[in-house]
C-alpha cells in the first residue's frame, strides 16, 4: 500500500492473467477488450507478453497477458512481479494442471494477491466442484469453502460471470489503495524487448509509479537511453503516460531484459532491482558430441530466453540473439557446421539461398513446440539415414590378444554382424576390427538399430576403451 498525501492520485490496478496453456487466458481478455486476439495467435497460444488497458464501469484496469506454454515460466514470473493482482485461470473441464501449479508457486513467491477464475463453464464436461476440490487439495482455500480467496465462474464465450470478475478486480484495487504521485518521474518494469528493423531497440514497459514523458532519460540495470518515441498500448504516439499504463518506447542503447526495473529522470534504481541470472547472449553447450550445433534467432528477448530453455538439452548452442535470419547467420552456420533455428522471425531470401548452396538447415516456426518436434525429427532422420553405424563404448567386459567383448549404445545408423569397423578415440583413429557377434537383451541378433544398447564381440588387436567410438566402414 502506497502512503497517501495531497499529491497522490488513485491509479488503476495492474492485473496479470496466469494459468495452464489453453485454459482460456487470452479468450477472457479477448472478451474484455472486444477484440479477437485468439485467432491471431500462432497455434492459439500467446507466446509473448502483451499489456492492455480495459475499462469497466468507467474505471480502468491494466492487464498483462502471460504465455501459458511451459517454456515461458520465467516470462510468467516477470509478469507477476510487475502486477498488483493476478487472475489464476483454471478451466472447468480440465481442472488443475502442471502449469496451474507452477503459476501458483510464482504467485506465492512474488506475494501477488490473486483471484481464481474458473473458465469454460459453458462446456458439456465442465465440473466446477471438481476444480474447487482440486484447488483445495493444493492449499487454495476459496471463499465459501472455509477460505478467503475470491473466485468467479466465467464463460468467455457467452460472457457469463465476466462483469462480476471485473468487479472483484476493481474492489481488490480499491482495498489495496493503489496510488501514485503525478509529480514524480516514472518507475516500473520491463515486460518485453525486441529489435525492430526500422526503429531499432523497442521496449515494452509497465509504469508502476509516477509519469513517463517523451524526452525523459531512462535506465535499467543493464541499459540506458532517452525516450525518443513513446506509444500507448494501442500503438498511438503520446507525449506522456501515467502510472499503471503500458508503454512502448524507443531510445535505449541496448536490449533490456524482461523483469528488469526501469526508472526515468533523476530517480535511482532500487537495491532490489531484478537481475537476470544469466545474460541472454551467453552460449550454452550440452554434453555429448552427438548434439548438433545450433544458431538461435527469436523476435524478442523473452522469446529467445524461452527458446534457449527448450533447446538447451537438444542442441549445442553456438550463438543466440534477437532478429531475423540474415546472410551472416548462414555464413556462421557454414563455418561452425550448425543448423539455424528461428522462432517468430523470418529468413531473408539471401540467407535462404546461401543456406541451400551450402546444405545448411534452417528451421522456422511461430510455435515453439513445433520447432522442437522439427529438430527432434531431423535428429532422428539423420541417425536413421546414416549409411553405416556408430556405437559408443560404455563398458569393456573381457579381452584377449585378438578379440574383445564390449557393451555400448548405437548412436547412429545400424550395426550388423560380420561388418568391418574403425576404432576412434578422441577423434583419432586407433585401428580397425570386425564385429563377430551382437547380443541385445541377452539374445543373439544380426543387427542393432539407433538408440539401442547391446553387447558385441569385436575381432581386433587394438585395446578398446570406454568412450571409444566404433564406426562401421562404409
Amino acid at each position: 500500500m502506497t502512503p497517501v498525501n495531497d499529491n497522490f492520485k488513485p491509479r488503476p490496478p495492474i492485473v496479470a492473467v496466469v494459468g495452464h496453456v489453453d485454459h482460456g487466458k487470452t479468450a477472457f481478455l479477448d472478451y474484455v477488450r472486444k477484440t479477437n486476439v485468439v485467432e491471431g495467435e500462432a497455434g492459439g497460444i500467446t507466446q509473448s507478453i502483451g499489456a492492455y488497458e480495459a475499462e469497466h464501469k468507467g474505471k480502468k484496469i491494466t492487464f498483462i497477458d502471460t504465455p501459458g506454454h511451459e517454456a515461458f515460466s520465467r516470462m510468467r514470473a516477470h509478469g507477476a512481479s510487475a502486477a498488483d493482482i493476478a487472475i489464476l485461470i483454471v478451466s472447468a473441464d480440465e481442472g488443475v494442471k502442471p502449469q496451474t501449479e507452477e503459476a501458483l508457486e510464482t504467485l506465492k513467491t512474488t506475494n501477488t494477491p490473486f483471484v481464481v477464475a474458473i473458465t469454460k463453464i459453458d462446456k458439456e464436461n465442465a465440473n466446477i466442484e471438481k476444480v474447487k476440490n482440486d484447488l483445495m487439495n493444493k492449499g487454495i482455500m476459496l471463499e465459501g469453502l472455509g477460505g478467503d480467496i475470491s473466485w468467479q465462474a466465467i464463460s468467455s464465450k457467452t460472457g457469463v460471470g465476466t462483469s462480476e470478475l471485473l468487479d472483484l478486480l476493481l474492489l481488490m484495487g480499491e482495498v489495496a489503495e493503489l496510488r501514485y504521485d503525478p509529480s514524480m518521474s516514472a518507475a516500473g518494469f520491463v515486460i518485453e524487448s525486441r529489435m525492430d528493423p526500422r526503429r531499432g531497440m523497442v521496449a515494452h514497459l509497465i509504469i508502476k509509479e509516477g509519469v513517463l514523458r517523451q524526452g525523459d532519460d531512462i535506465k535499467t540495470p543493464s541499459v540506458s537511453g532517452k525516450v525518443k518515441i513513446m506509444e500507448n498500448f494501442l500503438g498511438k504516439p503520446t507525449k506522456e503516460l501515467h502510472s499503471s499504463s503500458p508503454a512502448l518506447i524507443v531510445g535505449l542503447n541496448g536490449m533490456p531484459k524482461g523483469g528488469e526495473e526501469f526508472v526515468s529522470g533523476n530517480r535511482e534504481l532500487s537495491i532490489e532491482s531484478v537481475q537476470p541470472a544469466a545474460a541472454i547472449d551467453e552460449v550454452v553447450s550440452v554434453e555429448g558430441s552427438e548434439s548438433p550445433k545450433a544458431i538461435l534467432r527469436a523476435d524478442t528477448n523473452g522469446s529467445l530466453e524461452a527458446l534457449r530453455k527448450v533447446f538447451e538439452k537438444e542442441v549445442e548452442i553456438v550463438d543466440a540473439s534477437v532478429g531475423d535470419i540474415v546472410d551472416s547467420d548462414a555464413q556462421f552456420a557454414k563455418s561452425t557446421g550448425a543448423i539455424i533455428i528461428g522462432f517468430m522471425v523470418r529468413a531473408e531470401k539471401s540467407a535462404i539461398h546461401l543456406a541451400e548452396v551450402h546444405g545448411i538447415k534452417i528451421f522456422t516456426s511461430k510455435i515453439i513446440y513445433e520447432l522442437l518436434d522439427l529438430i527432434k525429427k531431423s535428429k532422428a532422420d539423420e541417425k536413421q539415414g546414416f549409411a553405416g553405424g556408430e556405437l559408443k563404448v560404455l563398458a569393456v567386459f573381457s579381452a584377449t590378444p585378438s578379440r574383445q567383448t564390449v557393451g555400448g549404445k548405437v548412436i547412429k545408423g545400424i550395426l550388423k554382424t560380420s561388418t568391418a569397423l574403425e576404432i576412434e578415440r578422441e577423434k583419432e583413429l586407433m585401428g580397425k576390427g570386425r564385429i563377430k557377434s551382437l547380443e541385445c537383451g541377452k539374445e543373439s541378433v544380426n543387427e542393432v538399430s539407433t538408440d539401442q544398447e547391446c553387447g558385441l564381440v569385436v575381432e581386433t588387436a587394438i585395446p578398446i576403451q570406454v568412450g571409444d567410438l566404433l564406426k562401421i566402414i562404409r
